[in-house]
């Protein structure tokens, strides 16, 4: 069922200025990653973002004011998918991109709502890049273990794995998998997933881009640059010694590291939450449900 939507309309001036002001914002966010991309560097936690989600920083300089509001002389964005002509101007069709992305709208919305509404878990220590590594031959990333290979099995042992997020759980070695306390698969996720977790952190990014145009600018980069944070918190709890690049370590084998990582674990939590909500907010906005109670499958997204 669709609600009645308040629009608003912005001015040539106004919405301009909206658009140029985020395609700064995003070039600064991406400044980096763009100049070691120039010169054929890698970098072990910054280029995870554009790596892993496979987005490429054009799409963050792509400016969208999101449903119910109409640019005003915007004739040039009349031929963007998923706008429309209106009285005023142009405007985002949300209608059409949830009847053309249906499957996928329903999964991204069903799960960030599971997520949102489940008590956030703050006991799993970031152990699932320890597990990603527990027995292996070779690890995922072109650094040192902080501890060495025994060292890393040794605190993997000495923990309960309590993983909640199957896109992390699936990159775990062969012998970590069953000393997880539950086995996860994509059919699970919206029945885990929790907001705790800073994988489900990092993924409000993911949905944001692919819910598109539904989602204005500035939500589209205030979860990129959450997950931005998310990624160095994961990756300086991690077992790998990333001191040459200027990160510290966050040594949750140990009583102070732990209360370190919980501490910061609460504080992006806290932020994803925001987000999840302003997201859920965006991209309901003149929906009172979204059609179907479809779960979120790996051809949905």
């Amino acid at each position: 069922m669709t609600a009645l939507l308040e629009t608003a309309v912005l001015s040539r001036a106004g919405w301009t200025a909206l658009a140029e002001a985020h395609a700064e914002r995003a070039d600064a966010l991406t400044a980096a990653h763009r100049a070691r991309a120039a010169r054929g560097q890698k970098h072990p936690v910054e280029d995870f973002l554009f790596t892993y989600y496979s987005y490429k920083p054009a799409i963050l300089r792509r400016w969208h004011p999101g449903p119910g509001v109409v640019l005003a002389d915007a004739d040039e964005r009349a031929t963007w998918r998923w706008y429309r002509p209106a009285a005023d101007g142009v405007e985002v069709d949300a209608e059409l991109f949830r009847r053309d992305r249906g499957s996928l709208y329903r999964g991204v919305v069903n799960l960030l709502r599971a997520t949102a509404a489940r008590p956030a878990q703050f006991g799993c220590f970031g152990l699932h890049e320890w597990a990603m590594a527990y027995r292996a031959d070779e690890v995922r990333h072109a650094v040192p273990l902080r501890l060495g290979s025994r060292g890393t099995d040794a605190v993997v042992e000495a923990h309960d794995l309590k993983c909640t997020h199957f896109d992390a759980f699936r990159f775990f070695t062969p012998d970590a998998v069953p000393r997880n306390r539950g086995l996860l698969s994509r059919d699970l996720q919206i029945d885990v997933e929790q907001p705790g977790c800073l994988h489900a952190g990092m993924d409000v990014y993911k949905w944001a881009v692919k819910l598109g145009p539904l989602v204005p600018g500035a939500i589209l980069l205030d979860a990129f640059e959450l997950a931005r944070d998310i990624r160095t918190l994961d990756m300086e709890a991690s077992p790998y010694d990333l001191t040459d690049w200027g990160y510290s370590p966050v040594a949750i084998e140990t009583p102070e590291g732990k209360a370190q990582y919980v501490t910061r674990q609460r504080a992006v939590s806290e932020r994803s939450q925001v987000l999840r909500a302003s997201l859920l907010a965006a991209v309901t906005s003149g929906v009172d449900t979204p059609d179907g109670a479809d779960f979120l499958r790996p051809e949905s997204v």
